[in-house]
């Protein structure tokens, strides 16, 4: 019986910096970048990207594997669940394979948990590599509750569909003292925070995460009262088009 391959998740930076090898450098672990160096078929999300990915490893680590010679197929939002199967069909004949995410940790508000979950029906052997997390930077950085917390990923965009879930989630936030993390497009980031601020109590503490592990990153947590007086005074945040992670906690 032929041993399955091993489906390596493997961590990409949190996004563009004018220097993203020194980024890389940093960022992600050197065993994790030699790992990604010996794999020959990857799968991402696009794969223009993962190729300007292994580019930008290969300046630290040559690849073990020419790099028009690496097999990477996609798997994003548009693929259909009957197309997992063939995506794992290498593994299951014993290569190895690595699932790569447009930016941050794979399977994490990540079209590839599908993939994960079926790799362990398989009896594929998962192993998560180390590497950022902006919603764990984001709790660590927000000075709210990280004994407790919990990701809603995007909240509707119909805008009392969107008030409705702010105010039963900022009620959770009170009983249970926990975190609401959410995230959204970057071309709303805007109107996303004028909706919590909107439909948030005065005193609930507000974290805007923007740009993590970025030269442009910025991190700020102030109550809802402070925010509108801060908003007046200074303008926005500076997060138009920015990947932002928000985050509430209930007083």
């Amino acid at each position: 019986m032929t041993q399955t391959g091993t489906l390596f998740l493997l961590p990409n930076t949190l996004g563009n910096n004018n220097d993203t090898a020194d980024i890389l450098q940093h960022i992600i672990p050197d065993q994790v970048q030699h790992r990604t160096t010996g794999l020959r078929y990857l799968i991402a999300e696009n794969a223009k990207t993962a190729r300007a990915h292994l580019k930008l490893v290969a300046n630290r680590h040559p690849l073990q594997t020419m790099l028009q010679e690496i097999r990477i197929s996609e798997l994003n939002i548009n693929t259909p669940a009957n197309a997992l199967d063939a995506l794992l069909e290498p593994l299951l004949n014993g290569e190895d394979a690595g699932l790569i995410s447009e930016a941050g940790v794979p399977a994490v508000a990540d079209p590839g948990a599908a993939l994960v979950r079926l790799a362990h029906q398989r009896g594929i052997k998962v192993r998560p590599l180390v590497g950022p997390s902006s919603l764990l930077l984001a709790v660590m950085g927000s000075g709210l509750n990280g004994q407790s917390f919990a990701f809603h990923g995007y909240l509707p965009t119909d805008a009392a569909q969107r008030a409705k879930r702010i105010k039963e989630l900022e009620e959770r936030s009170r009983k249970e003292k926990q975190t609401q993390l959410f995230i959204e497009t970057p071309y709303r980031n805007a109107a996303f925070l004028e909706a919590l601020l909107q439909h948030c109590h005065p005193s609930t503490s507000v974290c805007i995460a923007t740009d993590l592990t970025l030269d442009s990153e910025s991190l700020q947590t102030r109550t809802v009262t402070e925010w509108k007086k801060h908003i007046t005074q200074c303008g926005q945040p500076d997060f138009h088009k920015k990947p932002t992670v928000f985050l509430f906690l209930a007083a």
